[in-house]
């Protein structure tokens, strides 16, 4: 299993398996984003609409494979304001089912981590479904709590559901003036 950075060129080469992740993590129930059933066409559309960020820098984006099957993904959406650059925001973690279990979305979780202190960034956040299993992922690294916030998205079976706000301190604090 290795999880490596990816560029515009290589996730654009991975649309396919990258769609695959996708569909079958809503499918699984996960809420990303996306009501189910999730169109193969739409996941590979929006992966490609990713690209133009990672180009541009202000989306880092990880994969995780075991031999040629991808079989998880995180990013960090990157400040692009010049009050913000302290900051990154953790969004799409995604493990594909037969690879749950094996401590794989926490090598996701710590990779962006890593390269978040790298770059300098000292905080992240992110929302994820209240009650779901990456809300015990993310307590467990270290993760706080920040609050819940009612109806804030639709499942992937279109229930609006509450989701819960959580964000880490990287390195040292940050330095005001």
């Amino acid at each position: 299993m290795t999880v490596s950075r990816v560029d515009e060129c290589r996730l654009t080469e991975l649309l396919e398996p990258l769609a695959g992740l996708l569909t079958d993590t809503v499918e699984a129930g996960a809420s990303i984003g996306f009501l189910a059933p999730l169109d193969r066409a739409e996941a590979v559309a929006w992966w490609r609409g990713r690209a133009a960020a990672v180009a541009a820098g202000r989306l880092a984006v990880w994969v995780a494979r075991e031999g040629e099957r991808v079989i998880g993904t995180v990013s960090l959406a990157l400040p692009d304001k010049p009050n913000s650059r302290h900051r990154a925001e953790l969004v799409k973690l995604m493990v594909s089912r037969p690879a749950r279990g094996r401590g794989l979305g926490r090598r996701l979780l710590t990779a962006a981590e890593e390269a978040a202190v790298a770059a300098g960034i000292t905080l992240l956040h992110l929302d994820t479904e209240t009650g779901s299993p990456a809300e015990h992922l993310y307590r467990s690294a270290g993760w706080t709590r920040a609050g819940t916030i009612p109806d804030y998205a639709a499942d992937p079976g279109g229930e609006l559901r509450p989701t819960t706000l959580y964000f880490k301190r990287l390195g040292a604090p940050a330095v005001t003036g």
